[in-house]
């Protein structure tokens, strides 16, 4: 499964954004990534989505694969939506 969102907080996705979002998924089975141009990065790492440095206005593709991957993208638009951070793009 896959989700894209276009970033629209204004500092992108910094620490508390980053927090958030690792924070919402970092329960579930599925293994999750966060797709920015040509890296990507495991979405419960928050290493390593900070280190993707994703600014506001940039679109981000947040894939799920296994068992609980339909959860994992719900909790992740959730977050998205609820904090502000960006929106849906399809």
């Amino acid at each position: 499964m896959q989700k894209t969102f276009k970033i629209t907080a204004s500092e992108g996705l910094h620490a508390r954004p980053a927090t958030q979002l690792v924070s919402a998924v970092n329960s579930l089975d599925a293994d999750i990534q966060l797709i920015h141009g040509s890296k990507s990065a495991n979405l419960k790492s928050i290493m390593g989505v900070m280190a993707q440095a994703v600014p506001h206005g940039a679109v981000v593709t947040i894939t799920a694969e296994g068992s609980d991957a339909e959860k994992a993208i719900e909790k992740v638009t959730e977050v998205f939506v609820s904090q502000s951070l960006g929106e849906e793009t399809e």
